[in-house]
């Protein structure tokens, strides 16, 4: 503002008054407009540039058939499924068949918990090829040097998507009234993560995962994914027969229960492999309750995306998030679990 001011030629000073005014204004009004982008941006506003995908459902498919389980009066999710047409010919991790697997699979797995799983639709459709291969989210400045638990940590420093992948979304979901309560599984050819991990002893460096699932949770994305697409989950390898089997459901896991990689008393890191549990790599379905079960079920069943079906066909569904769904978000009321963190590095550093 000053370096402005010193442009404006040195004259009477009721000369330069309106001058003055004009370039303050000025000023101001860039600054206001430039904060309020920035906060938008935030919030997860879309672009009105981005060109939409066009789908048509696979007709092929009998969804009377697979949803013949469902009945009035219980909990339910609706899920939908996007497989893009134009995959790359040597793509072949995920495919049509492996995806019905896999639903039906989550319909077993969720089935003991008294939670339906209405498969709306499977959709196909070109999207745009730059489109297939995404980085999910920008590299994380801030790593957790375990003062705070994972959970709180990405409550004050949540994950961000990355410009490509927010235009990604943008162009495949198709925008709905109950958009942000729908379970999206959206079928890409790469799906990257990188995170911060210890180097050295006490550095940090920056890692990139190759995702065969990622589900965008609430309890890393809290209120930084534009709302109409909080319930994306991506699909990009469902290869072997235990990915078949328990990939979509745990993806599901993350999104409905609102937790990470943990069961029982393994707290939550990036990747954890323990022989129980839906919610950690291994070959564990169980959906634990309870407080020694880390409140799974009963996080699962106060869920944003679940609803009651009416016998009058309407939706009742579960209260939304208060305060953007990270982990101790006011809706799971006394449903959480308070356990430090865990220090990344030797305390003598």
């Amino acid at each position: 503002m000053y370096f402005l001011f010193n442009f404006i030629p040195s004259t009477d000073m009721n000369a330069k008054l309106p001058i003055l005014f004009i370039v303050l204004f000025a000023t101001l009004n860039v600054h206001c407009s430039l904060n309020e982008t920035g906060s938008s941006t935030n919030l997860g506003t879309t672009h009105d540039s981005i060109s939409k995908a066009s789908w048509v459902i696979i007709d092929s498919i009998d969804y009377s058939a697979m949803n013949a389980d469902l009945v009035t009066g219980k909990p339910t999710m609706d899920v939908g499924v996007y497989l893009p047409s134009n995959l790359d010919p040597e793509f072949k991790k995920v495919t049509i068949d492996r995806i019905v697997t896999g639903l039906q699979a989550a319909k077993e797995i969720y089935a003991p918990t008294g939670v339906q799983i209405n498969v709306m639709w499977i959709k196909t459709g070109d999207i745009d090829p730059s489109y297939l291969s995404i980085q999910a989210n920008e590299v994380p400045g801030i790593p957790n040097t375990g003062y705070i638990n994972l959970y709180k940590h990405s409550q004050r420093h949540p994950a961000r998507l990355t410009e490509h992948a927010s235009q990604a979304l943008e162009h495949i979901i198709e925008v709905e009234e109950n958009s942000h309560r729908t379970l999206y599984f959206v079928v890409f050819q790469d799906v990257f993560y990188p995170f911060l991990t210890v180097s050295e002893g006490r550095n940090w460096t920056m890692k990139t995962v190759r995702t065969g699932g990622l589900s965008f949770p609430s309890y890393s994305y809290p209120g930084t994914i534009p709302k109409p697409y909080r319930g994306v989950i991506s699909l990009s390898n469902l290869e072997r027969p235990d990915r078949q089997r328990r990939t979509i459901a745990h993806e599901i896991g993350h999104k409905v229960m609102n937790v990470s990689h943990e069961y029982m008393d393994i707290s939550p890191e990036h990747e954890v492999y323990a022989d129980g549990g839906l919610m950690v790599y291994g070959i564990g379905e169980e959906i634990p309750s309870g407080e020694e079960g880390r409140w799974h079920l009963e996080r699962l069943l106060l869920s944003p995306y679940l609803y009651v079906l009416e016998s009058d066909g309407s939706k009742n569904w579960n209260r939304y998030y208060q305060e953007n769904g990270h982990y101790y978000d006011p809706i799971y009321g006394d449903y959480m679990v308070q356990f430090p963190g865990t220090p990344a590095i030797e305390e003598d550093w």
